[in-house]
């Protein structure tokens, strides 16, 4: 098993950048794909973007492309989304997340992080 916690969420103004971390602890994160899901209000919940075990690969959501980076640092147990040009829109919550089958579809991610919230105001 493995314990996520989210940080690095807060309030930015549009056109600015955030980087949030996702600390992994228990089982080492180097064991799953990893990946960044957003949530907001009122909405079902988003994928954003997508991680192999070893880091060669990544998939992006549609609307995150060109604008959001997801990187990883197994031998830290830690795992990034850097976020630039950040928009309104790109307010949620975020959440971290871990599977052995990779996948854009949340319900395939065993294990899930308390979230984070990014607010990004116009």
């Amino acid at each position: 098993q493995v314990q996520l916690v989210e940080s690095g969420g807060g309030l930015v103004q549009a056109g600015g950048s955030l980087r949030l971390s996702c600390a992994a602890s228990g089982r080492t994160v180097s064991m799953y794909h990893m990946a960044w899901f957003r949530q907001a209000p009122g909405k079902e919940r988003e994928f954003v973007v997508a991680i192999t075990r070893s880091g060669d690969s990544t998939y992006y959501g549609d609307s995150m492309k060109g604008r959001f980076t997801i990187s990883r640092d197994n031998a830290k147990n830690t795992v990034y989304l850097q976020m630039n040009s950040l928009k309104p829109e790109d307010t949620a919550v975020y959440y971290c997340a871990a599977t052995d089958r990779l996948s854009w579809r949340a319900n395939v991610y065993e294990y899930w992080g308390q979230g984070t919230q990014v607010t990004v105001s116009s």
